[in-house]
């Protein structure tokens, strides 16, 4: 039994990894979260009452608070996941992204290479540090093709800006220092706990609310949807048996457009909650995304041929499941809110 660090552990994703560790392994997990917007304790309910879960409300770009933790916690693996992560956010106030994206991964990472620095040899070497980043660094694709692990980085938005500085860097201490990295690229996801203003919840709570259900542009942007839960085991898989210096991609193989993941919405709750006329009425087409991608596939052959991986959700099933999730959950869902978000529409960039 080891100690994993996961940062951002409150968050959507790391949130649900805190939650598939302790169900999966018998690691002892130490929480690392600076309680953003999208970071909520109500993600991590039933988790923090188990004596396997420590929580630490800290800032990762805060050099001195993670140098403390890292020498109190002496993790085996860390698991980063902490992040600003919604495009239309970089867009307006890409600040953020920066801090939190490029200068707290360098941060982890040189907490990291000091922890590695004083282990014994055996005991450092099978340290692990992953970072979780994006689809996104690799920019938009044609009608064709798939984002390999060999695919040039073209971010187009500030956040997959950041997102690729900190792979850089990610990679670059592998490489100069030694240190025992790991990175994954991962597709879409979608879930349970995934704070309102993504697509799949911010649709289900317009639609239960009668009001409009903004979709960019003409919908036909596409992306590869891969459920949360399988992307925990991707994770979990990576920082067992990856090779260190190795990325692998973790896509769902479930590309769809944003027109045909809101229809599919619709259609999942005129199953759960029949309204007169159905939710498709709802639909309204608004200005597209300033710089908007037009579509992400990912080339996951990597992980599965090598480690084993498959996903274990398919699409239409996971979306209705995530559908009822949000229905069954209202009072998470405004308390996550909480007066700070109406879901409003973000990314005009008017500044």
């Amino acid at each position: 039994m080891g100690t994993l660090l996961i940062t951002g552990g409150a968050g959507f994703i790391g949130s649900n990894l805190v939650h598939y560790a302790l169900a999966h392994t018998a690691h002892r997990i130490v929480v690392v979260d600076k309680l953003t917007y999208a970071g909520s304790l109500l993600n991590l309910e039933g988790a923090l009452t188990n004596p396997r879960v420590t929580l630490v409300e800290a800032d990762i770009a805060d050099a001195p608070a993670m140098s403390r933790l890292f020498a109190d916690s002496q993790p085996d693996g860390v698991l980063n996941l902490a992040a600003e992560t919604h495009v239309d956010r970089s867009i307006d106030s890409p600040r953020p992204f920066i801090d939190t994206n490029v200068i707290g991964t360098f941060v982890l990472l040189e907490a990291a290479r000091k922890l590695v620095a004083g282990l014994p040899a055996e005991k450092g070497s099978g340290f692990r540090f992953l970072h979780v980043s994006t689809d996104e660094v690799y920019g938009t694709l044609g009608a064709t093709g798939q984002f390999s692990e060999e695919t040039p980085y073209a971010p187009n938005s500030p956040y997959a800006a950041s997102k690729a500085s900190a792979d850089h860097l990610v990679r670059a201490y592998f490489h100069t220092y030694r240190l025992p990295v790991l990175l994954t690229n991962c597709s879409n996801n979608y879930g349970a706990r995934q704070f309102p203003e993504k697509l799949i919840p911010l649709m289900v709570l317009n639609a239960i609310d009668g009001r409009p259900l903004p979709i960019y542009g003409n919908g036909g942007n596409v992306r590869d949807w891969l459920h949360v839960d399988d992307h925990c085991a991707g994770l979990l898989l990576v920082l067992e048996k990856g090779r260190a210096g190795e990325k692998y991609n973790i896509g769902g193989g479930n590309e769809r457009s944003n027109l045909q993941v809101v229809d599919g919405l619709c259609d999942a709750l005129d199953r759960l909650r029949p309204t007169a006329g159905g939710y498709r009425t709802l639909k309204t087409f608004v200005p597209d995304r300033p710089g908007h991608d037009w579509r992400y596939a990912i080339d996951a052959s990597k992980i599965r041929r090598e480690l084993g991986w498959e996903p274990r959700h398919g699409f239409e099933g996971g979306l209705l499941d995530t559908a009822r999730w949000y229905l069954e959950h209202r009072d998470w869902c405004e308390a996550v809110q909480g007066g700070r978000y109406d879901r409003q529409r973000l990314g005009l960039n008017k500044s």
